[in-house]
């Protein structure tokens, strides 16, 4: 089992260095704020995997709470980057 945990972690390691990419690279700032979201998305199922790994339910608190920033995150830009199209 911990050849699935190891295998996870590293699928999802990558996914993650795709979004840095995207994040540095991105040609608009929606492009950018998407890889972002993503990015905190793949650290919110890494923190799920090392909670399975480890067979500890405290972990769940925390992937909560980095969602809902996540989440808060995205929707505050989200509206920023609206706000700053319509000024054309």
């Amino acid at each position: 089992m911990n050849a699935v945990y190891t295998i996870s972690l590293l699928i999802l390691a990558a996914a993650g260095a795709l979004c840095l990419v995207r994040v540095a690279l991105g040609p608009s700032m929606a492009a950018r704020i998407v890889a972002s979201d993503t990015l905190v998305l793949v650290v919110v199922a890494s923190l799920g995997v090392a909670a399975a790994r480890s067979r500890s339910g405290l972990n769940a608190s925390v992937l909560v709470v980095v969602a809902l920033v996540g989440f808060l995150g995205t929707s505050f830009l989200a509206r920023f980057i609206e706000k700053d199209s319509g000024r054309d």
